[in-house]
């Protein structure tokens, strides 16, 4: 049996929206120092705002301007910042109901210590020195001794208001494959693919998972298949990726290895984007040094008949 193989891997892509009026000058205010919430028909404040009633669903714009300065609801204590997080040193996280707000807002805590901080102190606000209209314009809250605020209304309206955000959504995580396709791995190394049989209904699965996808039952017969396959349907991809040194446009496409009951994708070259199509006999390309295939390139054979192929579509 080979070694259970594990890697990091990280899952990361810009999440980008535009705002409505009322988080546009909720996100615009913050750069100018000036925390907004709005204000519902019941007559509750709301921070952060929202533009519908969280009780009737009515569209609310009833902007009011609530102080810096505020009490911790509730809180817990951060001792391992992790990498992007507000504050590179221990801190905590609270829920801080700003003066003249009804609703607590999410952030951090510079205190040098568990012992610092307790539900009911009052804070502030500590603004960050370059602040562009987001939330991390509040570099984060301290402790504060002074007394309260109130809430006083606001017309929402700015200079250069802010229209929209990109906020990273990233996720880190160690990927452990397992029996089935560590051996499948292992085997791509030596240029060759490998997948698993179903004892229940014969069909071979490429990459295997260890289990049929359609009977639940345990796989362990290993089948070599391909190398070489039929494009049983693709994609033209046009936009660019992080990291990703591949020039666009460039054709991703669904594989289906000769021996295999299931598609694998992988990209398309050495033929122009705009002549990848269904049906077109592919095989790999490794390159020098690589655990797998870089890519699929035409083997000059004649197009497969759409029949052998069309129930993995």
């Amino acid at each position: 049996m080979p070694d259970v193989l594990s890697a990091p891997l990280v899952v990361e892509f810009p999440f980008t929206r535009s705002l409505g009026p009322v988080q546009s000058a909720f996100l615009t205010g913050l750069r100018e120092r000036t925390v907004l919430g709005v204000r519902t028909g019941d007559g509750r404040v709301l921070v952060p705002p929202v533009e519908y009633d969280p009780v009737t669903a009515e569209e609310i714009r009833d902007l009011v301007e609530v102080a810096s300065t505020g009490t911790v609801t509730t809180w817990a204590w951060n001792p391992h910042p992790r990498r992007d997080q507000p504050l590179d040193t221990p801190f905590a996280w609270v829920l801080v109901r700003l003066d003249g707000a009804d609703t607590a807002l999410l952030h951090v805590l510079d205190a040098p210590g568990p012992e610092a901080v307790s539900t009911g102190m009052r804070v502030r606000v500590r603004w960050s020195e370059a602040r562009s209209g987001a939330i991390t314009d509040i570099a984060c809250f301290e402790p504060y001794e002074g007394e309260p605020g109130g809430p006083a209304p606001h017309d929402g309206e700015f200079a250069g208001p802010v229209t929209g955000i990109v906020t990273p959504a990233r996720l880190d995580y160690t990927y452990s494959p397992g029996r089935a396709q560590s051996a499948y791995l292992e085997a791509l190394a030596g240029r060759r693919v490998v997948g698993e049989r179903c004892p229940s209904c014969r069909k071979v699965y490429v990459p295997p998972r260890g289990a049929c996808p359609t009977c639940g039952v345990a796989t362990d017969e290993r089948v070599e298949v391909g190398p070489r396959g039929t494009v049983t349907t693709f994609c033209v991809v046009n936009i660019k990726a992080k990291n990703l040194d591949i020039e666009v446009p460039y054709v991703y496409a669904h594989i289906a290895l000769d021996g295999a009951d299931l598609a694998l994708h992988a990209r398309i070259g050495g033929i122009p984007y705009d002549q990848v199509r269904m049906g077109l006999r592919v095989e790999p390309v490794w390159a020098e040094g690589s655990r797998h295939p870089d890519h699929y390139r035409p083997t000059g054979e004649p197009d497969a008949d759409y029949d052998a192929y069309k129930e993995l579509v």
